[in-house]
């Protein structure tokens, strides 16, 4: 008998809470991230002559995983933002002119600034949309600031212009 209690206990299955669990709706995610035709992204990969979709799947997994993460700076509770992605440009590029070693480095410059093409629809708790649009976002002074990602982060000025983006589009909330 003690066993059993303890199992009750441990595992949160008090007399009843079983029908209460079952009762509870599942936390609602605050954001989707969909991506529309990824293959046709203008750079997500990680070489000149890559056309990898896993490496494009991956690094795309960052980025969504990121947002995922930081919504709820930015989207209050009950809220939900749906997020179509419809174009991803990385920062930097490839120079493969520069010689045969250098198809494989992306050279980080000014003239090479992060591009995300996004729709989004902000919805509020009770299924009215709150906010809606597209937007071209781009961060032309992303090599003038401090990005506070990690350096071997291969997404991190993308990522960066989307924190700006969801702190511009929405403002920051107080916790």
């Amino acid at each position: 008998m003690k066993i059993l209690r303890l199992l009750f206990a441990v595992f949160g299955l008090a007399p009843g809470g079983l029908l209460r669990a079952a009762d509870t709706p599942a936390k609602a995610s605050l954001v989707d991230v969909v991506y529309v035709s990824p293959e046709k992204f203008t750079d997500v990969k990680d070489s000149y002559n890559s056309d990898n979709d896993k490496v494009r799947d991956e690094y795309l997994d960052l980025l969504r995983v990121h947002i995922e993460s930081h919504a709820k700076y930015y989207i209050a509770a009950g809220q939900h933002l749906a997020l179509r992605i419809t174009n991803v440009d990385m920062a930097g590029d490839f120079e493969p002119a520069r010689g045969p070693n250098f198809s494989d480095i992306r050279i980080i410059k000014d003239v090479y600034p992060p591009r995300i093409k996004l729709e989004f629809a902000l919805t509020g708790a009770d299924g009215k949309i709150l906010k809606q649009g597209s937007r071209d976002i781009i961060d032309l002074e992303f090599l003038s600031g401090i990005n506070t990602y990690f350096p071997d982060d291969p997404m991190r000025y993308e990522k960066a212009l989307i924190d700006t983006w969801l702190n511009r589009e929405f403002g920051r909330l107080k916790h």
